[in-house]
Parts: C-alpha cells; structure tokens; sequence
C-alpha cells in the first residue's frame, strides 16, 4: 500500500495506542508508539498499568473489531494462551440470568498482560512502526503560529539523557485517563473540551483462583452486574494457565473484604450461587488487590470548533468508562478501525472528522454506562419522568430476557456492544416484553 504521509507519533502503548498504531501504519511512512512505561517481553503486569491485574472483558464488539485491524488476532490469542469457548459467559442483568444462547464461533478470554502482549507482538513486527520504552513525552511541538503540532519533546527514562525531539505530521494521544493534552491545547492557545463527569465510586477486589474441571461446570465464566438495590456486582471467568480470576465489588461506597472468608459473605449476596460455590473449592494462588476509581469521565472533544492541525486524542483520554460495564478496550479498537478509514480520504483535517466519527458509539457507550449509574439513588441525579419509566423498563426487560430468546438476543448484544442502546426498544423487542408483563399480570 502507498503511504501518503511520512510520519506519525502514538503517545502510550496502552490497548488504545497499539490499536491506533496499526491504523496509522496503513497511511504513515512511519510510525512511533512512545511509551514511559518498561515494556515486558511477554504477558507481564506493568507497573503504569496498574488496573492490569484486575479482570479484563473485551466485549464481542471489540474482539469483532480487533479482528479487521489485525487478522488472525484470534488465533493469536489462542496460540498465546488464551482460553477459547464455544458456550457463552452467563450474565445477570437486575439479578436475572440472561437466557443463554448459543455461542456464534469460538469466544476467547485471557488476562489483560496476555491482550496487550498479543497486540504489541503484532504491531512490533510492523515493518514501519517502531515502539520505544522507558521514554516520557514532554510536551507537543508546535509551528510559529501554534496552529500545527509539529511532533513531541521527549526524554529517556535512562540516567543522564536529555530531551530530543521527534518530528511528525500527526501526534495522537492514547495517554488514558491522566492525559495532558487538555492542558497542552490550552498552552498552545486552544480552548480545552468541556469535560462531562458521572461518580460511580467504584472499589474493586481481585484474585486469582486454579481453574478445575467442576468450576461452574465447565462454563467460562459468570457476570453479575449491579442494580438498584444490589448495589455490588462481580466478574469471573476463566483465563489462560488453567486459572480464573475474580472481581468483585460494587458502586457508591460498596468495598468488598480482603479476607477469604468475608469475601465469601460479601459473595453470598449477589444473585448467583456461582460465586460462592466456587469459593467454596477453589484455591487462590494470588493475593487481592483493590482498585477504586471514582469517576466517569467523557471529554467532548466533538464540540470544538477549533483543533491544531496535526494532533488528535483517541481511547481513555476521551471517555474513560465505568470499568465495571468493561467498554474501555471495545471503545479503544472502535476507534482506531474509524481513524483506519477516515485516513483513507486523506490526512486533512482529520482531528475534526475523527472527533464527529467517533462521538457516535462513545455516545452510545456512554449512555449505556451512565444511565445504569443514574438508576441508583446514590447518584444523586434526580429521575426525569424518561427515566423513570425507562427504569421500570429495563426492570421488567431483563426479566423477559430470562426466557425468551429474542429479548436476550437483543440485551446481549447492547450489553456486548455490536449493536446500540436503541435495540432494545424496537417494535420486535418492546412488543415481546409487554407480552411477558401482560401475562405475567395474568399468572399474578
């Protein structure tokens, strides 16, 4: 393929900068992914990203996409390690098991090291991208009328080096939650995005358990999302090297135990015996880990009417989702498949049609997440009368999808992200939960 544009600059080597790395490789002479992380030579936890020990679920939507920019991927994952299934995840939506369905293809899970070392892998052999580690970006450089950025100001890690600069016709931010750029716009006399800010209060507890035959009778895995009145939720599923990992925990203030066995009381709450008769059996071979994150965060890039040519903001440092819904890498590889097509019209402008691309499905991502938040009383959000009814809605949809395959179908998919929130209120779906209602009203 003929490469239109000589260079291109990817801060962060996170699932986000891999990602936008192999898109960029498609239209740039050259590629370069700085990361001030030590890069691992394999599956290993990195200290930058320190929620990589907790639990990671790339969403159907995100493995479907990851699929297009690296062909194989799947295959890859499995050759890694990676466990493959054919049965689904059973997922509890307002404490009802979703009816299962049956798995199209094959459904792989693994740890987060074990993703990203498969995705760096790949994009490493690259023939025009080159990742470079231990290496912080300091800021943007920029033309005499600061209306470019030009390339970065970077410096090692390594004792006794200076910063250098790295010249390129586009520098894209992949930097997560904690990026700068933000306050690099403004320095360089552009208004920075108004930012959009849900509290979840979210604390989390992980650990790792060996994975026997017996667990959850060969299922893969088992999700339970909160809800009113269930404030606490929990994922395990299985991952590579015959073992499974837990996370468990809840929103607003919910902290779940460090200890085994009041873990297995804070596990006897949820609305699933899964958690608690593994508990029972299986063996940790980990200690916990907690995490807490407090706040959703959405900046609208999409609003502004004035960007530097040359730059763009891609994965967790726009939106950075509620981890407990697990959009965060479907997002980051959404992203990068629209920034992949967008560049084939051509390098210009491509801030501001990337920012109008991509506001749709983290719209919808968004919506998802935080009108599952909005629900809880803790929120602090006061119902609009919308959403009231929408609430009592999605009570009464989950208990539909408990039976009746449609509606699962359509839950599923929303939740899995290969389709948006709007499905679950077409005419075929609407109409078979109001049936369900209608003759549960007559059963009642």
């Amino acid at each position: 393929m003929i490469k239109t544009t000589e260079s291109a600059v990817v801060i962060g080597a996170s699932i986000a900068g891999l990602a936008a790395a192999r898109a960029l490789s498609e239209t740039y002479a050259k590629v370069t992914v700085v990361e001030r992380d030590v890069l691992p030579g394999g599956a290993e936890h990195r200290r930058a990203v320190p929620q990589d020990k907790h639990v990671h679920s790339l969403l159907a939507g995100g493995s479907v996409t990851l699929e297009t920019l690296f062909p194989g991927f799947g295959d890859d994952m499995v050759a890694a390690g990676a466990f493959a299934f054919r049965s689904g995840v059973d997922w509890y939506l307002d404490g009802h098991r979703i009816q299962a369905l049956p798995q199209r293809g094959r459904g792989v899970v693994s740890s987060r090291p074990l993703l990203e070392s498969v995705l760096r892998k790949r994009v490493a052999a690259l023939p025009n991208v080159t990742i470079v580690d231990n290496c912080d970006v300091l800021n943007p450089l920029a033309s005499v009328d600061r209306r470019r950025v030009t390339g970065v100001r970077v410096a090692s890690r390594a004792p006794g080096a200076t910063p250098t600069e790295l010249a390129a016709d586009l520098v894209v931010d992949a930097s997560g939650r904690a990026s700068r750029s933000a306050i690099w716009l403004a320095e360089l006399g552009f208004q920075a995005p108004r930012e959009t800010k849900m509290t979840v209060d979210t604390t989390y507890v992980t650990r790792s358990y060996r994975r026997e035959p017996h667990h959850l009778d060969g299922r893969p895995g088992t999700i339970i999302s909160p809800f009113p009145g269930s404030p606490r939720g929990g994922f395990l599923l299985a991952q590579e090297h015959d073992e499974f990992i837990l996370t468990i925990g809840g929103l607003f203030g919910e902290q779940p135990p460090m200890d085994d066995d009041t873990l297995l009381t804070f596990a006897e709450s949820l609305p699933s015996k899964d958690f608690p008769e593994f508990l029972r059996t299986a063996t940790r071979i980990t200690d916990p880990v907690k995490m807490r994150y407090p706040a959703s965060v959405r900046r609208h890039y999409e609003e502004l009417d004035e960007f530097p040519a040359g730059y763009l903001v891609v994965g967790d440092a726009v939106c950075s989702f509620n981890p407990v819904y697990g959009h965060g890498m479907t997002i980051a590889a959404v992203s990068a498949a629209l920034l992949r097509d967008l560049l084939e019209a051509g390098p210009d402008d491509v801030a501001q049609r990337f920012f109008r691309a991509v506001a749709g499905p983290v719209d919808a991502a968004w919506t998802l997440a935080t009108r599952s938040d909005m629900r809880f009383t803790a929120s602090g959000v006061t119902p609009t009368l919308e959403s009231r009814l929408l609430d009592r809605y999605i009570t009464r949809l989950a208990r539909a999808a408990a039976t009746d395959e449609v509606v699962a179908a359509a839950v599923i998919s929303v939740l899995q992200l290969t389709e948006t929130p709007d499905t679950i209120l077409a005419p075929a779906v609407l109409g078979r939960v109001l049936r369900h209602m209608s003759n549960a009203a007559r059963v009642g």
